[in-house]
Protein backbone atom coordinates (compact mmCIF):
# COMPACT_ATOMS: atom_id res chain seq x y z
CA UNK A 1 0.00 0.00 0.00
CA UNK A 2 1.87 3.25 -1.23
CA UNK A 3 0.96 5.17 1.57
CA UNK A 4 3.64 6.65 4.29
CA UNK A 5 3.22 5.76 7.81
CA UNK A 6 5.91 6.38 10.84
CA UNK A 7 5.49 5.19 14.73
CA UNK A 8 8.17 6.04 17.81
CA UNK A 9 11.55 7.25 17.50
CA UNK A 10 13.24 7.80 14.33
CA UNK A 11 16.54 10.54 13.63
CA UNK A 12 16.13 12.97 10.99
CA UNK A 13 18.05 11.51 8.31
CA UNK A 14 18.21 7.58 7.59
CA UNK A 15 21.16 5.36 7.47
CA UNK A 16 23.11 8.11 10.60
CA UNK A 17 24.39 7.42 13.95
CA UNK A 18 21.21 6.82 16.18
CA UNK A 19 22.25 6.24 19.55
CA UNK A 20 20.31 4.42 22.48
CA UNK A 21 20.34 6.01 26.01
CA UNK A 22 23.54 4.22 26.96
CA UNK A 23 25.19 5.45 23.53
CA UNK A 24 25.57 2.59 21.78
CA UNK A 25 23.69 2.43 18.36
CA UNK A 26 19.77 1.19 17.03
CA UNK A 27 20.33 -0.97 14.80
CA UNK A 28 18.26 -0.24 11.01
CA UNK A 29 17.08 -3.35 9.39
CA UNK A 30 15.32 -2.49 5.47
CA UNK A 31 12.34 -4.75 5.23
CA UNK A 32 10.99 -4.49 1.40
CA UNK A 33 9.81 -6.03 -1.45
CA UNK A 34 11.57 -6.72 -4.91
CA UNK A 35 14.75 -5.74 -4.18
CA UNK A 36 15.49 -2.18 -3.71
CA UNK A 37 12.85 -0.84 -5.93
CA UNK A 38 9.60 -2.78 -4.26
CA UNK A 39 8.05 -0.39 -0.90
CA UNK A 40 10.09 -0.85 2.15
CA UNK A 41 10.18 0.47 5.55
CA UNK A 42 13.44 1.56 7.74
CA UNK A 43 13.02 0.10 11.24
CA UNK A 44 15.10 0.65 14.64
CA UNK A 45 15.94 -2.47 16.90
CA UNK A 46 17.32 -2.23 20.13
CA UNK A 47 19.39 -5.17 19.35
CA UNK A 48 20.74 -6.41 16.19
CA UNK A 49 17.68 -9.13 14.27
CA UNK A 50 20.26 -11.26 13.37
CA UNK A 51 21.52 -12.87 16.26
CA UNK A 52 20.37 -16.49 15.51
CA UNK A 53 21.10 -18.68 18.56
CA UNK A 54 19.95 -21.79 17.27
CA UNK A 55 18.66 -23.54 13.72
CA UNK A 56 15.74 -26.24 14.66
CA UNK A 57 14.73 -28.77 11.75
CA UNK A 58 11.98 -27.59 9.26
CA UNK A 59 8.45 -29.32 9.14
CA UNK A 60 6.48 -29.73 5.92
CA UNK A 61 3.96 -26.88 5.72
CA UNK A 62 2.36 -27.27 2.18
CA UNK A 63 -1.03 -28.61 0.62
CA UNK A 64 -1.05 -31.62 -1.58
CA UNK A 65 -2.81 -30.34 -4.71
CA UNK A 66 -4.79 -32.97 -7.13
CA UNK A 67 -4.08 -32.02 -10.43
CA UNK A 68 -6.23 -34.78 -11.96
CA UNK A 69 -9.51 -34.01 -10.67
CA UNK A 70 -12.46 -34.21 -13.68
CA UNK A 71 -13.50 -30.50 -14.94
CA UNK A 72 -16.84 -29.12 -13.25
CA UNK A 73 -17.76 -26.65 -10.74
CA UNK A 74 -17.31 -27.31 -6.34
CA UNK A 75 -18.74 -26.49 -3.59
CA UNK A 76 -17.08 -26.82 -0.30
CA UNK A 77 -19.10 -26.48 2.51
CA UNK A 78 -16.62 -25.80 5.66
CA UNK A 79 -19.52 -23.87 8.30
CA UNK A 80 -20.36 -26.85 10.13
CA UNK A 81 -15.94 -27.25 11.12
CA UNK A 82 -15.72 -24.72 14.23
CA UNK A 83 -12.34 -25.54 14.62
CA UNK A 84 -9.56 -26.89 12.33
CA UNK A 85 -6.64 -27.83 15.01
CA UNK A 86 -5.47 -25.88 17.76
CA UNK A 87 -3.11 -22.68 17.26
CA UNK A 88 -2.83 -20.16 14.49
CA UNK A 89 -0.63 -22.07 12.44
CA UNK A 90 -1.99 -25.88 13.10
CA UNK A 91 -5.07 -24.79 12.78
CA UNK A 92 -4.52 -23.64 8.93
CA UNK A 93 -6.33 -25.90 6.26
CA UNK A 94 -5.45 -24.86 2.80
CA UNK A 95 -8.11 -25.93 0.25
CA UNK A 96 -7.88 -24.28 -3.17
CA UNK A 97 -3.91 -23.53 -4.38
CA UNK A 98 -1.66 -22.57 -7.62
CA UNK A 99 1.68 -21.29 -8.03
CA UNK A 100 0.55 -17.71 -7.29
CA UNK A 101 -2.09 -17.87 -4.78
CA UNK A 102 -3.71 -20.58 -2.05
CA UNK A 103 -6.52 -19.99 -0.37
CA UNK A 104 -7.17 -21.75 3.06
CA UNK A 105 -9.40 -21.42 6.68
CA UNK A 106 -8.10 -21.05 9.67
CA UNK A 107 -10.54 -21.78 12.87
CA UNK A 108 -8.02 -21.85 15.88
CA UNK A 109 -9.11 -23.25 19.49
CA UNK A 110 -5.71 -22.37 20.84
CA UNK A 111 -5.94 -18.34 21.22
CA UNK A 112 -1.90 -18.09 21.89
CA UNK A 113 0.88 -17.73 20.19
CA UNK A 114 4.44 -18.17 22.39
CA UNK A 115 5.98 -17.93 19.20
CA UNK A 116 6.04 -15.44 16.28
CA UNK A 117 5.94 -15.87 12.36
CA UNK A 118 6.44 -14.95 9.51
CA UNK A 119 6.24 -15.92 5.79
CA UNK A 120 9.06 -15.45 4.05
CA UNK A 121 7.81 -15.55 0.58
CA UNK A 122 4.13 -14.36 0.54
CA UNK A 123 1.64 -11.50 1.81
CA UNK A 124 -1.30 -12.89 3.63
CA UNK A 125 -4.57 -11.48 3.12
CA UNK A 126 -6.39 -12.30 6.80
CA UNK A 127 -10.62 -11.95 5.74
CA UNK A 128 -11.91 -11.90 9.54
CA UNK A 129 -15.41 -14.04 9.18
CA UNK A 130 -15.77 -14.47 13.18
CA UNK A 131 -13.50 -13.20 15.63
CA UNK A 132 -11.81 -10.15 17.68
CA UNK A 133 -8.42 -9.38 18.51
CA UNK A 134 -4.98 -7.76 17.64
CA UNK A 135 -2.18 -8.11 15.19
CA UNK A 136 0.91 -7.63 16.99
CA UNK A 137 3.94 -7.39 14.67
CA UNK A 138 7.51 -5.47 14.66
CA UNK A 139 5.83 -2.39 13.13
CA UNK A 140 2.78 -2.31 15.84
CA UNK A 141 -0.52 -3.27 16.77
CA UNK A 142 -3.36 -3.09 14.24
CA UNK A 143 -6.78 -4.13 15.70
CA UNK A 144 -9.33 -6.38 14.09
CA UNK A 145 -13.02 -7.29 13.91
CA UNK A 146 -15.34 -9.38 11.65
CA UNK A 147 -15.68 -7.83 7.91
CA UNK A 148 -11.62 -7.38 8.04
CA UNK A 149 -9.35 -7.87 5.81
CA UNK A 150 -5.97 -8.25 7.54
CA UNK A 151 -2.75 -7.38 5.16
CA UNK A 152 0.44 -8.99 6.23
CA UNK A 153 3.31 -8.17 3.86
CA UNK A 154 5.53 -10.73 3.31
CA UNK A 155 8.47 -10.78 5.73
CA UNK A 156 6.59 -9.22 8.48
CA UNK A 157 7.04 -10.80 11.78
CA UNK A 158 4.00 -11.45 13.80
CA UNK A 159 1.43 -12.84 16.37
CA UNK A 160 -2.28 -12.95 16.41
CA UNK A 161 -3.98 -12.33 19.61
CA UNK A 162 -7.54 -13.25 19.93
CA UNK A 163 -10.21 -12.56 22.22
CA UNK A 164 -12.48 -14.97 23.95
CA UNK A 165 -15.13 -16.82 21.40
CA UNK A 166 -15.14 -18.41 17.98
CA UNK A 167 -12.48 -17.29 15.29
CA UNK A 168 -13.21 -17.74 11.91
CA UNK A 169 -10.52 -16.71 9.03
CA UNK A 170 -9.53 -17.19 5.28
CA UNK A 171 -6.64 -16.42 4.44
CA UNK A 172 -5.15 -15.79 1.02
CA UNK A 173 -1.59 -16.15 0.49
CA UNK A 174 0.08 -14.37 -2.09
CA UNK A 175 3.05 -15.33 -3.90
CA UNK A 176 3.59 -11.61 -5.16
CA UNK A 177 3.05 -8.24 -3.38
CA UNK A 178 -0.83 -7.36 -2.57
CA UNK A 179 -1.83 -3.75 -3.70
CA UNK A 180 -4.96 -1.73 -4.02
CA UNK A 181 -6.47 -1.73 -7.61
CA UNK A 182 -4.23 -0.04 -10.41
CA UNK A 183 -7.31 2.03 -11.93
CA UNK A 184 -8.01 3.42 -8.57
CA UNK A 185 -4.60 5.11 -7.96
CA UNK A 186 -3.09 7.82 -9.89
CA UNK A 187 0.42 7.81 -11.10
CA UNK A 188 1.43 9.27 -7.53
CA UNK A 189 0.49 6.51 -6.26
CA UNK A 190 -3.18 8.45 -4.47
CA UNK A 191 -6.31 6.65 -4.57
CA UNK A 192 -8.34 8.63 -7.32
CA UNK A 193 -12.27 9.90 -6.20
CA UNK A 194 -14.12 7.36 -8.14
CA UNK A 195 -12.15 4.40 -5.98
CA UNK A 196 -14.96 2.76 -3.93
CA UNK A 197 -12.44 2.98 -0.57
CA UNK A 198 -9.68 5.98 0.13
CA UNK A 199 -6.52 5.67 2.21
CA UNK A 200 -8.51 6.95 5.55
CA UNK A 201 -10.45 3.60 5.65
CA UNK A 202 -7.03 2.10 5.79
CA UNK A 203 -6.15 1.08 9.22
CA UNK A 204 -2.35 0.96 9.77
CA UNK A 205 -0.68 0.60 13.10
CA UNK A 206 -1.49 2.54 15.95
CA UNK A 207 0.90 1.53 18.61
CA UNK A 208 4.49 0.76 18.57
CA UNK A 209 5.45 -2.38 20.86
CA UNK A 210 9.07 -2.47 22.10
CA UNK A 211 9.82 -5.43 24.27
CA UNK A 212 13.24 -4.91 25.45
CA UNK A 213 13.16 -8.15 27.29
CA UNK A 214 16.50 -9.71 28.43
CA UNK A 215 18.84 -11.86 26.14
CA UNK A 216 16.77 -15.43 25.64
CA UNK A 217 15.21 -17.56 23.47
CA UNK A 218 12.53 -16.16 20.92
CA UNK A 219 11.03 -18.82 18.66
CA UNK A 220 10.81 -17.24 15.11
CA UNK A 221 8.38 -19.94 13.05
CA UNK A 222 9.44 -18.96 9.62
CA UNK A 223 7.33 -20.48 6.33
CA UNK A 224 9.64 -20.58 3.17
CA UNK A 225 9.20 -23.05 -0.18
CA UNK A 226 6.50 -25.61 1.85
CA UNK A 227 8.93 -25.93 5.18
CA UNK A 228 8.08 -24.28 8.42
CA UNK A 229 11.52 -23.49 9.81
CA UNK A 230 12.64 -23.01 13.23
CA UNK A 231 14.84 -19.92 14.14
CA UNK A 232 15.93 -18.97 17.73
CA UNK A 233 16.40 -15.61 18.03
CA UNK A 234 18.76 -14.09 20.96
CA UNK A 235 16.55 -11.08 22.06
CA UNK A 236 12.90 -10.51 20.78
CA UNK A 237 11.98 -9.12 16.94
CA UNK A 238 9.49 -6.97 18.85
CA UNK A 239 12.57 -4.31 20.08
CA UNK A 240 11.74 -2.04 17.51
CA UNK A 241 11.66 1.96 18.79
CA UNK A 242 10.57 3.60 15.62
CA UNK A 243 10.10 3.05 12.27
CA UNK A 244 9.07 5.02 8.89
CA UNK A 245 8.08 3.92 5.17
CA UNK A 246 5.76 2.38 2.89
CA UNK A 247 5.77 -0.90 4.11
CA UNK A 248 3.70 -2.69 6.70
CA UNK A 249 1.02 -4.38 8.03
CA UNK A 250 -3.06 -2.94 7.88
CA UNK A 251 -6.79 -3.50 8.39
CA UNK A 252 -9.49 -2.76 6.01
CA UNK A 253 -12.89 -3.42 6.81
CA UNK A 254 -15.18 -5.40 4.07
CA UNK A 255 -17.83 -2.66 5.21
CA UNK A 256 -16.17 0.36 4.19
CA UNK A 257 -15.72 -0.82 0.54
CA UNK A 258 -18.08 1.46 -1.21
CA UNK A 259 -19.82 -0.39 -3.74
CA UNK A 260 -20.08 0.86 -7.54
CA UNK A 261 -23.90 0.31 -9.35
CA UNK A 262 -25.66 1.55 -12.52
CA UNK A 263 -28.64 0.97 -14.84
CA UNK A 264 -27.91 -2.49 -15.56
CA UNK A 265 -25.95 -5.05 -14.20
CA UNK A 266 -22.86 -4.35 -13.45
CA UNK A 267 -19.30 -7.06 -13.85
CA UNK A 268 -17.69 -8.46 -11.36
CA UNK A 269 -14.83 -6.37 -11.88
CA UNK A 270 -16.62 -3.00 -10.29
CA UNK A 271 -16.14 -5.10 -7.20
CA UNK A 272 -12.52 -5.75 -7.13
CA UNK A 273 -10.64 -4.54 -4.20
CA UNK A 274 -7.04 -6.22 -4.29
CA UNK A 275 -4.76 -7.26 -7.01
CA UNK A 276 -1.46 -9.30 -7.47
CA UNK A 277 -0.10 -11.17 -9.89
CA UNK A 278 -2.33 -13.53 -11.75
CA UNK A 279 -5.11 -12.68 -9.52
CA UNK A 280 -7.68 -9.63 -7.85
CA UNK A 281 -9.66 -10.04 -5.01
CA UNK A 282 -13.36 -8.57 -5.17
CA UNK A 283 -15.73 -7.84 -2.02
CA UNK A 284 -19.43 -8.65 -2.74
CA UNK A 285 -21.30 -5.97 -0.32
CA UNK A 286 -24.74 -4.80 0.47
CA UNK A 287 -25.71 -2.33 -2.26
CA UNK A 288 -28.69 -1.45 -4.34
CA UNK A 289 -29.77 -3.74 -7.58
CA UNK A 290 -29.97 -2.07 -11.01
CA UNK A 291 -32.54 0.44 -12.00
CA UNK A 292 -33.30 0.44 -15.32
CA UNK A 293 -37.25 -0.29 -15.64
CA UNK A 294 -36.16 -3.46 -17.26
CA UNK A 295 -33.13 -4.71 -15.57
CA UNK A 296 -32.80 -8.23 -14.18
CA UNK A 297 -30.69 -7.98 -11.18
CA UNK A 298 -29.28 -11.47 -11.35
CA UNK A 299 -25.85 -11.97 -12.86
CA UNK A 300 -26.16 -13.18 -16.42
CA UNK A 301 -24.35 -16.71 -17.04
CA UNK A 302 -20.65 -16.71 -18.43
CA UNK A 303 -17.82 -18.39 -19.27
CA UNK A 304 -14.78 -17.88 -17.45
CA UNK A 305 -12.49 -18.06 -20.30
CA UNK A 306 -9.08 -16.76 -18.85
CA UNK A 307 -9.42 -17.03 -14.68
CA UNK A 308 -11.25 -19.26 -11.85
CA UNK A 309 -13.75 -17.55 -9.81
CA UNK A 310 -14.20 -18.54 -6.47
CA UNK A 311 -16.58 -17.09 -4.25
CA UNK A 312 -16.67 -17.60 -0.06
CA UNK A 313 -19.84 -17.03 1.58
CA UNK A 314 -19.63 -14.92 3.89
CA UNK A 315 -23.05 -13.47 5.43
CA UNK A 316 -27.28 -12.69 4.04
CA UNK A 317 -28.87 -15.26 1.50
CA UNK A 318 -27.16 -14.95 -2.54
CA UNK A 319 -30.18 -14.70 -5.01
CA UNK A 320 -28.18 -16.53 -7.61
CA UNK A 321 -27.12 -19.65 -5.64
CA UNK A 322 -29.79 -22.22 -4.05
CA UNK A 323 -28.24 -24.63 -1.31
CA UNK A 324 -24.81 -22.82 -0.25
CA UNK A 325 -24.55 -21.89 3.32
CA UNK A 326 -22.19 -19.48 4.74
CA UNK A 327 -18.25 -20.37 4.85
CA UNK A 328 -18.69 -22.12 2.17
CA UNK A 329 -16.53 -22.01 -1.33
CA UNK A 330 -18.07 -22.43 -4.57
CA UNK A 331 -15.41 -22.27 -7.22
CA UNK A 332 -16.08 -22.18 -11.11
CA UNK A 333 -12.89 -23.33 -13.23
CA UNK A 334 -11.80 -22.39 -16.15
CA UNK A 335 -13.37 -23.99 -19.25
CA UNK A 336 -16.81 -24.02 -18.15
CA UNK A 337 -19.63 -21.55 -18.28
CA UNK A 338 -21.43 -20.52 -15.17
CA UNK A 339 -24.61 -18.83 -13.55
CA UNK A 340 -27.72 -18.23 -11.47
CA UNK A 341 -29.84 -21.57 -10.32
CA UNK A 342 -32.74 -22.00 -11.96
CA UNK A 343 -35.50 -20.40 -11.05
CA UNK A 344 -33.46 -17.04 -9.05
CA UNK A 345 -32.97 -15.54 -12.64
CA UNK A 346 -37.27 -14.26 -12.71
CA UNK A 347 -36.95 -14.40 -8.70
CA UNK A 348 -34.38 -11.32 -8.86
CA UNK A 349 -37.00 -9.30 -11.14
CA UNK A 350 -38.13 -6.18 -8.96
CA UNK A 351 -36.44 -6.63 -5.95
CA UNK A 352 -34.28 -3.54 -5.08
CA UNK A 353 -31.39 -3.88 -3.04
CA UNK A 354 -28.82 -6.86 -1.54
CA UNK A 355 -27.80 -7.31 1.93
CA UNK A 356 -24.97 -10.42 0.74
CA UNK A 357 -21.36 -10.35 2.24
CA UNK A 358 -18.61 -12.42 0.24
CA UNK A 359 -15.43 -12.63 -0.73
CA UNK A 360 -14.21 -13.31 -4.56
CA UNK A 361 -10.46 -14.58 -5.70
CA UNK A 362 -10.48 -14.63 -9.60
CA UNK A 363 -7.08 -16.13 -11.05
CA UNK A 364 -5.59 -15.88 -14.37
CA UNK A 365 -4.09 -19.65 -13.94
CA UNK A 366 -5.80 -22.59 -13.07
CA UNK A 367 -6.63 -23.45 -9.28
CA UNK A 368 -6.72 -27.09 -8.09
CA UNK A 369 -8.32 -28.73 -5.15
CA UNK A 370 -6.05 -30.15 -2.16
CA UNK A 371 -6.41 -32.96 -0.20
CA UNK A 372 -7.37 -31.30 2.44
CA UNK A 373 -9.95 -30.33 0.60
CA UNK A 374 -11.74 -33.88 -0.06
CA UNK A 375 -13.77 -33.83 3.31
CA UNK A 376 -15.69 -30.84 2.23
CA UNK A 377 -16.61 -31.29 -0.99
CA UNK A 378 -20.33 -31.36 -1.88
CA UNK A 379 -20.68 -33.97 -4.56
CA UNK A 380 -24.78 -33.11 -6.29
CA UNK A 381 -23.10 -29.24 -6.80
CA UNK A 382 -22.18 -30.00 -10.49
CA UNK A 383 -25.42 -31.21 -10.89
CA UNK A 384 -27.60 -27.94 -8.97
CA UNK A 385 -28.97 -26.45 -12.65
CA UNK A 386 -30.55 -28.77 -13.59
CA UNK A 387 -34.25 -28.27 -13.41
CA UNK A 388 -36.42 -29.78 -10.40
CA UNK A 389 -32.62 -30.20 -8.26
CA UNK A 390 -33.08 -29.99 -4.30
CA UNK A 391 -30.08 -28.89 -2.33
CA UNK A 392 -28.97 -30.90 0.76
CA UNK A 393 -29.82 -29.04 3.89
CA UNK A 394 -27.21 -26.94 5.59
CA UNK A 395 -24.58 -28.91 7.37
CA UNK A 396 -24.73 -26.94 10.53
CA UNK A 397 -28.30 -25.49 12.50
CA UNK A 398 -25.95 -22.35 13.41
CA UNK A 399 -25.99 -20.21 10.42
CA UNK A 400 -24.06 -17.06 12.26
CA UNK A 401 -25.87 -13.59 12.01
Amino acid sequence: MSHYHRLGQIPRKRHTQFRQPDGSLYSEQLVGTLGFHGVSSLLYHVHPPTQIKHVGQPKPFAPKLIKDRPLQPEHLRTLAQTSTGGDYLAARQTLLGNADVTMSICNPTDKRMDYYYKNAQADEVIFVHEGRGELWSQMGKVAFEPGDYVVVPRTVIHQLHFEEGPVRLMIIESFSPVETVRRYRNHFGQLLEHSPYCERDMRPPSELITEEFPEGDYLVYTKKEGLLHELTYAHSPFDVVGWDGYFYPYAFSIHDFEPITGRLHQPPPVHQTFEGHNYVICSFVPRLFDYHPLSIPAPYNHSNVDSDEVLYYVAGNFMSRKGVDLASFTWHPTGLPHGPHPGTVEASIGKKETHELAVMLDTFRPLYLTETALQYVDGRYPMSWNPGFVPDPPRSADMMD
